[in-house]
């Protein structure tokens, strides 16, 4: 039956993402009732026969080689990170037993040095995007909305979400997909599946998120918040590793000197450590 293998399911959900204009077939052969590829225009791209890709999907032919697997990811325009899934999912390594190293304890050098950013907003996060530790301008950014310690829950379980990021389908759809990035084949992580659990019991944009399998790492780009209080945020996102911490991220919201959302960010921390000193 369709869907029991891990690589089927992943290329029948890209190909149905893939449109015809994508891969030059628009116009051509019979009209369309849905948007995505067929089984045999993804066989013909790739040059292998319908039947042994309509094996693939369907889970009964588990060992394609690299040549077939690079083909493919060239038709579904699969970018890097994407295409090594396809690989992984291909291979099917077991997973490993051993227990999941916990990475959650956040070095204590980082916080001053994220403090020294009062026009930047800047915080840590584990796999699963839960926010770990958080400057003053981010504490401020992020100030009043629930859900805020873990970034999949405040855009996903969270109505203000939709207000508070500009572009808020982009930004959940690259959430979602680095969370399918961290979901490796490698680890039994536990606290990553029990959150896509979670999100997949109590919120229907992510389970149409999650089964389009994008598989992404958050990268650099601009990111737009929108507050009540100041107004609209523009900002770069910047994604740097911590060495040492597996699965850590730091992340950090920088505006265009001068600009109105560099002095609104500026101005939101500094009413966190007003708070603050007052207490």
């Amino acid at each position: 039956m369709e869907g029991e293998s891990p690589l089927g399911e992943f290329l029948r959900a890209r190909r149905q993402i893939t449109t015809a204009d994508q891969v030059g077939l628009a116009g051509v052969g019979p009209r369309r009732r849905t948007p995505g590829l067929r089984r045999d225009e993804v066989a013909m791209l790739a040059g292998i026969s319908i039947d042994y890709y309509t094996r693939l999907e369907q889970g009964r032919e588990r060992r394609p080689s690299d040549q077939v697997l690079d083909a493919l990811a060239q038709v579904l325009h699969l970018n890097e990170e994407a295409t090594e899934h396809l690989h992984e999912l291909a291979r099917a390594r077991p997973r490993k037993r051993q227990p999941v190293v916990q990475t959650d304890q956040v070095n204590a050098s980082l916080l001053p040095l994220m403090e020294e950013w009062r026009r930047a907003a800047a915080y840590v996060v584990n796999s699963r995007l839960d926010v770990l530790i958080k400057n003053c301008v981010a504490a401020g950014l992020y100030e009043g909305l629930e859900h805020n310690d873990n970034l999949l829950r405040l855009a996903l379980l969270n109505p203000e979400a939709h207000k508070f990021y500009l572009d808020w389908e982009h930004d959940t759809s690259s959430k979602v997909a680095h969370l399918r990035a961290m979901a490796s084949l490698d680890i039994e992580d536990a606290p990553v599946n029990e959150l896509v659990e979670e999100l997949s019991h109590n919120s229907t944009d992510f389970r149409r998120m999650w089964d389009r399998h994008d598989v992404r790492g958050r990268v650099q780009s601009p990111v737009r918040f929108h507050r009540d209080d100041v107004g609209d945020i523009l900002t770069t996102m910047e994604v740097l590793s911590v060495d040492g911490s597996p699965g850590q991220k730091l992340i950090v919201f920088h505006a265009e000197p001068g600009s109105a959302s560099e002095k609104a960010l500026a101005e939101l921390g500094d009413r966190v450590r007003a708070t603050r000193s007052a207490k």
